[in-house]
């Protein structure tokens, strides 16, 4: 059976506040949306994740989602049920078996939920994640008056993901176009008449609605990502013919450039050795060998890029990076916060976690004597332990 995952997240997050949608926000160094979308593209029973979103965030998304493998997104509507239906409509070339239709202010899908909602789907045309309600009910007066108890034999609390056979959902959604009263997915297949099953869900599956959601969420996380580990790295690169020297990703004009198989970035390859180093996945020339003709004259952020990417398939995190520059020249100080907001991007955390900062060792050495640049840099890393 084919699977393709639905994320939705067209959504402005009013009740959240703020100046970004809900869904952008960071979540322990990395959007809310990237979580819930690296969950689900990494699952080998997705063959595909699609984020319906607001065209108006699509500098927010590209940022979110960087380095995963996703297809391209889709425009949402006016409201969540239209919004659904667009998104399956863009699938009808793909036409999969079965669609996961997910929350992407949801961000712990884990492998063992869609594992149970896919199961689901082998017996029933649709399968939603929810959990029994454990707490009693009262039915209220406008007052907030007690009128009476409910009986809660028999009640679930609905979440996402909800699967179900494709071409089945999307007939129910085109029929139930304009039911803006439908509150999720599982209620249009009810009104189509598909058999839905309910498959047991996760209290951490948690929807972020409230600030008071992201802390818990960020608990939850942190718990997860306990195996806490620190990596370092330390470059070198001599001066050379150039006009310039890239230094943390920022061109700095100086009147020597620096000599290297790349960019030579000396800043970015500590940066990289460290992020491999808190892995323990070998080094930068392990992976990016200078004999290799197709790194000559790279961007060295590629590298970064591809250490965060190592991160990130291990369902970890980057916490902080700490990276000094030692030099008497050039004047690296102007240059701090464009390289930090520069690094922060590549890392996918908020800048106020990562430090730029500059020294010079007094006229001694071989930098104080002017022959060159070094970096170290100190990565601080959460895993899945």
């Amino acid at each position: 059976m084919t699977a393709v995952a639905l994320i939705v997240a067209a959504g402005r997050g009013v009740r959240f506040g703020g100046d970004v949608p809900k869904q952008y926000v960071p979540l322990c160094g990395q959007p809310l949306l990237r979580h819930c979308v690296a969950h689900l593209a990494l699952h080998p029973g997705i063959g595909g994740v699609r984020v319906v979103i607001d065209p108006g965030a699509r500098p927010h998304y590209e940022a979110a989602v960087d380095g995963l493998p996703v297809m391209d997104p889709v425009p949402g509507g006016a409201s969540r049920q239209e919004s659904v239906r667009l998104g399956l409509e863009s699938l009808a070339d793909t036409a999969p078996d079965a669609v996961l239709i997910h929350d992407g202010a949801r961000p712990f899908c884990r492998p063992d939920l869609v594992d149970r909602v896919l199961a689901g789907l082998k017996t029933h045309a649709g399968a939603v994640a929810a959990l029994p309600v454990v707490d009693s009910l009262k039915r209220a007066d406008s007052d907030n008056g007690v009128v009476g108890s409910l009986d809660r034999a028999g009640v679930w609390r609905a979440q996402t993901p909800q699967g179900f056979r494709y071409q089945a959902i999307l007939d129910a959604h085109r029929s139930a176009t304009g039911r803006d009263d439908l509150t999720d997915d599982a209620a249009v297949a009810e009104l189509a008449g598909l058999d839905v099953a309910l498959v047991l869900g996760s209290e951490d599956n948690l929807k972020v609605t409230s600030s008071e959601d992201l802390d818990r969420a960020e608990g939850i996380l942190a718990r997860r990502q306990d195996d806490v580990r620190v990596g370092s790295g330390f470059d070198v690169h001599r001066f050379g013919d150039g006009n310039a020297v890239v230094l943390c990703g920022v061109e700095i004009p100086h009147d020597r450039g620096l000599a290297g198989h790349s960019d030579a970035d000396v800043a970015l390859h500590a940066l990289t050795d460290a992020i491999l180093g808190a892995l323990g996945d070998g080094d930068i020339g392990r992976h990016f060998p200078p004999s290799d003709a197709q790194w000559r004259g790279e961007a060295s952020d590629t590298f970064v890029r591809d250490a965060v990417a190592r991160v990130r398939q291990r369902d970890g995190a980057i916490a902080h990076a700490d990276i000094t520059l030692i030099c008497e020249t050039p004047r690296v100080a102007p240059h701090t916060e464009a390289m930090r907001a520069h690094v922060a991007a590549m890392l996918g955390v908020d800048p106020t976690r990562v430090s730029i900062k500059a020294t010079t060792t007094e006229g001694l050495g071989f930098t104080g004597r002017g022959e060159g640049i070094a970096a170290q840099a100190t990565v601080t890393l959460r895993l899945p332990s």
